[in-house]
């Protein structure tokens, strides 16, 4: 960031327009993976074998202490130096190091195909996702995940190396173009949040890492539901994806009438007023702390993302 003097200037840099997340443009990420840490919370649970050193005892990579030979223990693990100075016969122990596949959901749906300074939501989440798929093959992770819009959805079994990011940004890549650019005439299953979730469900192993790139916009009850189950047996995150029109209108000297749409509703947004103003900041408070309220009952911890900035900014 140091050579650019602007935002613009910076997605000039990147040969982007804020709208489509194309490949160059998360392929920039692959020298950004010092901006995060994936590092595992919490005791591994998956029954693999990989750099995550679990609380489990058995063969493995690290040693962990030499204790008296007990009736079972494999006899190939016998350590003979310790018996012969002891005269009693002792057992090599390991702590057995597993692997943590990472699952990443990237939602680029409707609510997140919006945005009102520097990149669209859906953009930002693509940047994010990128950069977390070249910080997993960094650390040699597994990636895997799920990308969805709204019309269609991929689904990505877990990969190694380069295989796994490059599978994942194809899929941001397709699935990040706006509504106009993508063909309505492929035969894809069209997701709700829900619906994407239950998915992740059935593609995630006990023992996994799964991430969440969204603005939770769709998330409801029967979400918090699919997230909470997820949670039983895999550490989430989740990345919240706004943009800062959704927190506050903007300040104009003079009365101003917005028409606004919603699919088949119309309305209007009057800028210029106060109390419209603050009516309209209390409400978009209001609707953020009931989404945190949701994401917590799923013990899945919050990190903000404004699409207003470049990720380097903010990470």
């Amino acid at each position: 960031m140091k050579n650019l003097n602007s935002h613009l200037d910076w997605l000039k840099h990147l040969k982007a327009n804020g709208i489509h997340a194309a490949k160059n443009e998360l392929l920039y990420y692959r020298g950004k993976t010092a901006l995060l840490d994936l590092k595992p919370k919490q005791h591994q649970q998956a029954h693999l074998a990989g750099q995550y050193v679990s609380v489990h005892k058995g063969r493995g990579m690290e040693f962990d202490e030499v204790r008296h030979y007990q009736a079972g223990d494999d006899i190939r693990m016998i350590d003979w130096r310790v018996t012969a100075r002891t005269g009693r016969t002792h057992t090599k122990l390991f702590r057995e190091e597993r692997e943590r596949p990472v699952f990443i959901l990237t939602d680029l749906s409707e609510s997140m195909q919006f945005g009102s300074q520097l990149l669209y939501k859906s953009v930002q989440a693509a940047h994010l996702a990128a950069l977390l798929s070249w910080n997993v093959k960094q650390r040699g992770d597994r990636l895997g995940g799920l990308v969805f819009n709204h019309h269609q959805h991929m689904e990505l079994k877990p990969k190694s190396r380069q295989t796994g990011v490059l599978h994942y940004i194809h899929a941001l890549d397709t699935l990040s173009r706006p509504l106009d650019e993508i063909n309505q005439n492929d035969n894809f299953e069209k997701l709700d949040f829900t619906q994407a979730c239950s998915r992740l469900r059935r593609l995630a192993k006990p023992g996994s890492m799964v991430i969440l790139i969204s603005d939770f916009q769709q998330l409801d009850e029967a979400g918090v539901k699919q997230l909470s189950l997820l949670s039983q047996h895999c550490e989430l995150k989740a990345y919240r994806i706004t943009d800062p029109l959704e927190f506050k209108l903007p300040s104009v000297n003079q009365h101003q009438v917005l028409k606004v749409k919603d699919k088949n509703h119309t309305g209007s947004i009057v800028l210029g007023d106060k109390k419209a103003a603050l009516a309209y900041q209390q409400e978009a408070i209001s609707f953020f702390e009931r989404q945190q309220q949701m994401l917590a009952k799923c013990r899945c911890p919050v990190i903000e993302v404004s699409s207003a900035q470049p990720l380097e900014e903010q990470l």
